[in-house]
């Protein structure tokens, strides 16, 4: 009667039980494992009558570790709508997920159809029938307990809306004697008078209404305890129901150990004490294996001493190797040899240190000893023996040694070549370079000769070394390669076999577990995963090993120490798991290295004769060689390096460049003792003709046969051919005086040494361009600055001096293109740009062949105004000014006829009838004779005739066009 609509006991559909409270439906999906929890609450919730209950709630106990929106500590309309920001920020989603992020529309997927509102009309339209029927029976026929809810409900309203007014207020507080007889009217009772009898009637008014109150809640409580009986009895029924499973349970947990305990005593307790037994025995064998293995490694440091005292490295460093891994994996823990492992290592750098010190004293006296001997290798298996041994104990800088041996050795051998010279006595000179500086020449050059001969075998002998050492190492560098391929062929077992052990393994741990020994069975489980063949062959390894170095130290022959050698290295290179042999990178480094002291060896000999070669050039004496003997040490250095080069297989630049440096001091004084012989010879000149020997005739074919080289001197004999006149050069004839003569010769000393010392093409190129320059000008200085005047004591500079300079001038500009060639050939392409200096060169003999004919000209032009300044026109004729300008003329051709070739004598008297003409037209405007036909006129002509006449009765200048028609004036 005073219970809300809420509590009403109509079953709701959705409540999915029998009266909609106390049962759920079953999961219609297969069964799936959950985790053990709680049994279900039994006294639910008082239902609402709401779509969602207290119970959607998230619950501590069952759902703790599952994410829900209750774990959630901000949401997102928060997060959007926030006061604290002065604007909500546009770009919220799009800064971190991109602009698309908000517009993108989002494909519907092909797995789900397209649900409408078509789809739930059936449902609709059912659901809207039941609604109508159940409305109408709810109208029609209502529940009692319904109505006497609704009356009680009433009821409670009208008290609760009053006394809300009371205790709703803000400021209520009961202490309050104003709220307080509000709350309950016993104040007027406590009037000064005596009770009357209202006030008793209304006390017991109050009293009765409290106590329907009371009556009222009792009520409502044995109401829902009614409700909620069966839920009560439902759980006691439930409580009975699973004490007994739990008895049925204990019951069948009692047999199935009574069976197991059976099962123990009669099936399991003999079989393992069986596995006990193999167990143990197997132990034994272990631990007789162990024993043997004990003594053995007992043994060790005295063969390793034994193996010492052979000088066998690598077998003491691999008993070595071997006993520290036997100690470390099946020896370890054990007390007795607890030392013997620092005493190993101590052993072992003790044999670092010997080998070390061993491959000193091998490389001291491989290169000290006797190098006129064939390169063979000293000593070679010890020297492989130690190779090995140094790798095996990556001992890379071991080349460092041999590197300062060489070094020390190197500086010997020139001491050793000049001790055995006997001319010197070393007793008086005490220094190298004292002593090579007292030989001649030729003494010192055989020095030279010897000192290359005896490095090159040096080399020689370090290259056959090095070839050993590489060849240690590449079949090092092989070992590990087929090391790498064995251990990656024994990585990859059987796929039965990787399926078996697994298996085998997990079948005997349970077994181990149940004897209650799991620790020593399962260590023995471990120990039997590798088959017992593998720890039987590693320690049956160990003491052949062992075996087989003391039967090669008892051996005194060398065969079988190196068969025992080869064995021991093969045992380490192949085998798994060593660690101990260099990486392929660190031995292709030490191949590199190889070929590196290669290139040293050869810079140190290179270096060590260039102070031989310095040591003789201290005093200027390689300066003042002659061009042969400088060629013939040219050609030795030259040789001396394409040997090394070869056996090396680099070119050192050190010798070269310091015969360069000679070569470039040889060139300064050749060029310098030239300029002044050529200086010399111009300063005596006196610029006549002179004739030409046969030898300078022959030479001159010679350069016209494309050989460009000084030929053979010969002998005089009685046969020789007389002298000629001129020079002939490819058919012409060239008039020369005797310095230009000298001067081929000279420029063919340049190019013969640029034929013997190709490395010096530049610097003579330079020389020789200077060498031309300088004859250019100082032959312009003597002939067209009247020079030799002064110096020779000439008395005047003749047209035949002029001419004969010109022609002079005309052969060396022949010659240029034949030189430059010449050079061209020997020069690098990069270098062909030196060669302007020939260019330049021709373009000055041009100017200057050109300033002598203008010279030329220029005398017979001062000629004409002399002479020509005093004609008059008046009889006789000719005049006697034309009969002088016509002898004048006639010794000008005489003078130059037979040394100017036909063609330049005609050009240049073109050029002197030009000035003449220039002359005589000047002079007869002067007179103020023209062409009218008048007196003057005629005797002019009479002259001009005599003068042509004359003129074309030179030789070569009969065909001469003189056009003396230009010297008159027309008519006015």
């Amino acid at each position: 009667m005073a219970s809300s609509h809420s509590s009403s006991p109509v079953p709701r559909p959705s409540s999915g039980g029998r009266d909609g409270i106390y049962h759920k439906e079953r999961d219609p999906s297969p069964p799936r494992y959950r985790h053990i929890r709680s049994l279900p609450d039994v006294c639910p919730k008082e239902p609402t009558g709401e779509g969602q209950g207290l119970c959607n709630g998230p619950s501590v106990v069952a759902e703790h570790d599952r994410w829900t929106v209750y774990s959630s500590k901000v949401n997102l309309p928060a997060a959007l709508n926030d006061p604290r920001l002065a604007k909500r920020e546009s770009d919220f989603f799009t800064k971190t997920w991109g602009l698309d992020f908000t517009e993108t529309e989002v494909m519907p997927s092909f797995c789900l159809p397209n649900i409408t509102k078509e789809h739930f009309e059936p449902y609709v339209q059912e659901m809207t029938q039941r609604e109508r029927i159940h409305e109408r029976c709810k109208t029609i026929c209502p529940n009692k307990d319904d109505v006497d809810a609704v009356s009680m409900t009433l009821l409670l309203h009208s008290h609760c809306a009053l006394y809300c007014q009371i205790f709703m207020k803000p400021d209520f507080a009961l202490e309050d004697p104003a709220t307080f007889n509000m709350v309950l009217p016993w104040s007027h009772f406590n009037n000064a008078g005596g009770k009357s009898s209202r006030d008793g009637a209304s006390s017991k008014l109050l009293q009765e209404k409290l106590s329907h109150y009371l009556d009222v809640v009792e009520v409502s409580i044995a109401r829902q305890i009614s409700l909620r009986s069966e839920a009560f009895f439902h759980a006691m029924s439930s409580q009975h129901e699973l004490q007994d499973q739990l008895q049925e349970t204990q019951h069948a947990v009692a047999v199935l150990r009574g069976r197991t305990a059976a099962m123990d005593r009669v099936m399991c307790q003999g079989p393992l004490q069986a596995l006990r037994t193999a167990l143990t025995r197997n132990n034994c064998v272990k631990l007789h294996n162990k024993l043997k293995l004990m003594a053995a490694v007992h043994q060790t440091q005295p063969t390793v001493q034994l193996l010492l005292s052979t000088s066998e490295f690598v077998g003491a460093l691999e008993l070595i190797a071997t006993t520290k891994e036997v100690l470390q994996q099946e020896l370890q823990g054990i007390h007795s040899f607890r030392h013997l492992g620092s005493q190993l290592c101590e052993l072992e750098k003790l044999i670092d240190k010997m080998m070390v010190e061993d491959f000193s004293m091998y490389a001291h006296s491989d290169l000290n000893c006797s190098l006129r001997d064939e390169p063979q290798v000293l000593e070679k298996e010890r020297l492989e023996s130690l190779v090995f041994g140094l790798l095996r104990q990556r001992k890379l800088d071991f080349l460092d040694i041999y590197s300062d041996e060489m070094i020390i050795a190197a500086k010997a051998i020139v001491s050793q070549v000049i001790v055995q010279i006997e001319e010197i006595d070393v007793e008086v000179v005490v220094k190298l370079a004292d002593q090579m500086r007292l030989m001649t020449f030729p003494q010192w050059f055989e020095l030279l000769k010897n000192v290359f001969e005896s490095f090159l075998f040096f080399l020689q002998r370090i290259k056959a070394t090095m070839n050993v050492i590489r060849n240690v190492v590449l079949e090092v560098l092989d070992s590990n390669q087929k090391t790498r391929l064995l251990d990656d062929s024994c990585s990859e077992p059987s796929g039965q076999e990787v399926s078996q052990v697994p298996s085998l393994l997990q079948g005997e741990a349970e077994l181990a577990y149940l004897t209650h020994e799991g620790l020593f069975i399962s260590d023995a489980l471990n120990e039997r995963v590798v088959p017992a063949a593998q720890d039987q062959s590693s320690a049956a390894g160990f003491r052949s090993q062992q075996g087989r170095v003391e039967t090669a130290s008892s051996d005194s022959g060398a065969t079988e120490m190196s068969a025992s050698r080869e064995q021991s290295f093969v045992y380490v290179t192949l085998k798994p798991g060593e660690n101990m042999m260099p990486t392929d990178f660190e031995l292709n480094l030490v191949i590199n290295n190889l070929q590196e002291l290669m290139y040293t060896a050869s810079d140190i000999s290179h270096d060590r004769c260039v102070k031989v070669l310095t040591a003789r050039a201290k005093d200027g004496s390689l300066e003042r060689l002659t061009s042969a003997e400088f060629v013939c040490l040219s050609q030795a250095v030259e040789g001396f390096v394409r040997d090394t080069e070869e056996v090396c297989g680099r070119r050192s630049v050190s010798l070269r460049g310091a015969l360069q440096s000679q070569a470039n001091r040889f060139v300064h004084r050749f060029h310098e003792e030239r300029k002044t012989k050529l200086s010399l010879l111009l300063d005596n000149e006196r610029w006549k003709q002179a004739e030409v020997p046969a030898e300078f005739q022959d030479l001159v074919n010679s350069i016209a046969n494309g050989r460009i080289s000084l030929p053979e001197r010969k002998i005089p004999g009685p046969d020789d051919r007389k002298p000629t006149e001129f020079l002939l050069v490819n058919g012409q004839k060239y008039a020369v005086v005797g310095t230009v003569l000298l001067l081929i010769r000279i420029f063919l000393e340049y190019c013969q040494c640029v034929n013997d010392i190709p490395s010096i093409s530049t610097d003579m190129l330079t020389r020789l361009a200077d060498l031309l320059k300088h004859f250019n000008s100082r032959s312009c200085q003597l002939v067209l600055g009247a020079g030799a005047l002064q110096i020779v004591g000439l008395k005047t500079i003749t047209t035949r001096n002029l001419a004969l300079a010109s022609r002079c001038l005309q052969l060396v500009v022949h010659y240029i293109p034949i030189i430059r060639a010449h050079f061209e050939t020997k020069l690098q392409p990069k270098q062909f740009s030196v060669l302007r200096h020939f260019d330049h060169i021709t373009k000055d003999y041009n100017d200057h062949i050109a300033e002598i004919s203008a010279k030329l000209v220029a005398i017979m032009d001062s000629l004409f105004e002399k002479v020509l300044s005093k004609y008059e026109v008046k009889a006789p004729m000719p005049s006697a000014c034309f009969r002088n300008i016509c002898k004048q003329m006639a010794k000008m051709h005489e003078a130059i006829y037979e040394l100017l070739p036909e063609e330049q004598t005609q050009m240049l008297f073109l050029r002197i009838n030009a000035s003449f003409k220039m002359h005589l037209k000047r002079q007869l405007a002067r007179l103020g004779v023209i062409n009218d036909g008048g007196p003057q006129h005629g005797l002019v002509v009479v002259d001009v005739a005599f003068y042509t006449e004359n003129v074309q009765g030179l030789k070569s200048l009969e065909r001469l066009d003189l056009n003396m028609v230009e010297v008159w004036e027309h008519k006015r």
